[in-house]
């Protein structure tokens, strides 16, 4: 397929990161195949973490095409640049499309995105994942490659002011070995799994990161920091979703 909106949209990234004095830090690329489908499942904490998980498969040459919930194709702004990235749209009302236009890409050797947590983590943990990313890589016979993303909650994140021209941010990228997950296994325990090795990744990510975030909000409760727990975390999603439902967002 023509290539014309996604290497600008990666250029303006790559300047954007460079004129921030932004530290990005990779680990594990030669874990993202070079050819062929395969499935990158991301923890999510930033409303930025496309640009960043993306950013995982640049050292293999390869782009992402995310699937991402159709209210961003649907923006005036985002909309054409999603489009024209040939990124997913997810209509949470009819999931089974994007599901099946997820697999025809895999089919096709696309490398195909997704945010197994469906929702920005606010305890900055990893939440409980949904297990299509596992079914996918599954029918389709394709790696499952696990990323950790630890940093991009500070630039923009839920509940949070959107500082995204601060300076010298470290940004950590951790790309895990891929699991193969087969048509006959158990989904729930490979879901399991990948969750197992999310968190792991996540959480190391966090501990060696360079900067303190001691007493900060953008460090998990667990680690010092003053995010919400878990617990806390998923009572202020749910009181979302009660909002949403009854504003009739839904």
């Amino acid at each position: 397929m023509a290539e014309i909106v996604y290497p600008p949209v990666i250029g303006a990234a790559l300047t954007m990161f460079k004129v921030l004095g932004m530290k990005i830090d990779i680990e594990g690329a030669e874990n993202v195949p070079t050819t062929g489908g395969a499935v990158l499942v991301s923890n999510h904490i930033s409303y930025l973490d496309f640009i960043f998980a993306g950013f995982a498969a640049r050292p293999s040459r390869r782009l992402v095409r995310f699937m991402a919930k159709k209210e961003v194709f649907d923006h005036r702004i985002s909309g054409p640049l999603m489009r024209g990235m040939h990124h997913i749209p997810v209509d949470r009302a009819e999931g089974a499309g994007a599901y099946i236009a997820a697999l025809k890409a895999l089919k096709a050797g696309e490398v195909v995105g997704v945010f197994a947590e469906a929702t920005i983590s606010r305890s900055f943990t990893v939440k409980d994942i949904k297990n299509g990313a596992v079914r996918m890589a599954a029918a389709t016979n394709v790696p499952l490659v696990p990323i950790s993303l630890w940093g991009t909650q500070r630039l923009w994140t839920k509940g949070r002011p959107r500082k995204i021209v601060q300076r010298n941010i470290p940004v950590t990228i951790s790309i895990g070995e891929p699991m193969r997950p087969q048509r006959r296994e158990d989904m729930d325990a490979a879901t399991a799994e990948l969750h197992r090795r999310l968190s792991e990744l996540v959480d190391k990510a966090q501990r060696s990161y360079p900067d303190d975030g001691s007493g900060t909000w953008w460090q998990p409760a667990h680690l010092g920091g003053t995010a919400p727990t878990p617990e806390e975390a998923a009572a202020m999603d749910e009181a979302e979703r009660k909002e949403r439902e009854n504003r009739g967002d839904d």
